[in-house]
């Protein structure tokens, strides 16, 4: 099995770049985590550094494939970021993070941070958001669509840093199927203004995960405004014979 990651985490029109992207590979193990931090002022990048670096030490240390060890990572990270909060910075991080062990793959997230899961160039799968915009589609308010631009939608309801319990939602472990599999990591700052069949059509285009990154990097450059938010992604390239 080939696997191939490329990065990217920009800081955009902000003063600071608060997110955090991290990536282990080793012996077939591969983990990438990316991490948005939450605070302003440059405070949310410690509580996104720490929460990403937990993780990926976490994973080195313990690289089992089931849900309720990912699940403790994410609760041992969040640990860790209510442990650097004082009383006047509470500074808290969104994240998403895939883990590969062999033929297995399992991914988390909490918050805004997104995942997504293509086969064959087709979408096939994708986080929901723990955010009162997602709320609103399931009550029917809004489209999922309209999430881009609903006035809530940076409002969340998980994060790290957020609650003494983030419960942190975990996919369950995923055998690849032969074939080409595509992963996109993400932050709300990239997502937002990169539409799903939008990442479609770039994928279909791009021989690396490098490649597929710059051509929707380029879609958001001709649309984030002058003041957009840091925007981070990966891309994980999985190709099973």
């Amino acid at each position: 099995m080939q696997v191939t990651i490329a990065l990217c985490s920009e800081q955009g029109g902000r003063d600071y770049n608060e997110d955090s992207v991290r990536r282990f590979e080793e012996n077939g193990l591969y983990a990438v985590v990316i991490a948005d931090g939450l605070g302003g002022h440059g405070g949310g990048e410690l509580a996104s550094s720490k929460a990403a670096d937990t993780i990926i030490e976490l994973f080195k240390n313990d690289p089992q494939i089931d849900t309720e060890n990912i699940r403790d990572f994410f609760s041992r990270a969040n640990d860790e970021v209510l442990k650097i909060q004082t009383k006047t910075e509470k500074m808290k991080s969104t994240g998403v993070a895939l883990f590969i062990k062999n033929d297995n793959v399992i991914w988390g997230h909490a918050g805004d941070s997104r995942l997504y899961h293509f086969k064959e160039g087709k979408l096939v799968t994708q986080t929901l958001d723990h955010s009162v915009s997602q709320m609103a589609v399931y009550s029917g308010e809004i489209t999922k669509e309209q999430i881009r631009h609903h006035e809530d939608r940076n409002r969340v309801l998980k994060a790290f840093g957020g609650n003494e319990e983030i419960s942190a939602e975990i996919s369950k472990p995923l055998t690849f199927s032969p074939g080409f599999h595509a992963f996109l990591l993400c932050t709300d700052g990239f997502w937002e203004y990169v539409f799903e069949i939008e990442m479609e059509v770039d994928l279909a285009k791009s021989k690396t995960p490098d490649r597929w990154i710059d051509e929707m990097t380029q879609r958001l450059l001709k649309r984030a405004p002058d003041n957009n938010d840091n925007y981070s992604a990966a891309a994980i390239f999985v190709k099973r014979t």
